[in-house]
């Protein structure tokens, strides 16, 4: 469900209600790992303040936990809410590709 449109951006806003919950799966403390650390964070506090719950799953202490969501590569973001759940594989520097992944942002060429 999305809410009003933000008129300086023109990207439509989450409706208030909503709430993200997300699951990184990082490998210790490997440079894709902190970037990814890292940018969900300042995306998330830009995007969703105080709207958002962010769990992070080191593989290298709970490796068995990558077998709940299928997890194959890392960093590897999971959306469980908002449904549907999504997953976005990467350092997560694509800010587009992570609003899009996120479903803060629709797809370019998808009508709003």
């Amino acid at each position: 469900m999305t809410g009003p449109r933000n008129a300086d951006t023109g990207v439509g806003v989450p409706a208030r209600t909503e709430y993200w919950e997300l699951r990184l799966y990082v490998t210790g403390r490997s440079p894709n790992s902190i970037r990814a650390i890292e940018n969900l964070q300042l995306t998330c506090e830009q995007y969703l303040a105080g709207r958002y719950h962010l769990e992070i799953v080191d593989l290298l202490e709970n490796p068995r936990l990558a077998a709940d969501d299928q997890i194959l590569a890392v960093p590897t973001l999971v959306k469980k809410l908002p449904p549907p759940i999504r997953k976005i594989v990467g350092d997560l520097s694509d800010t587009e590709r992570l609003l899009v992944g996120l479903q803060l942002r629709p797809r370019k060429g998808e009508p709003t």
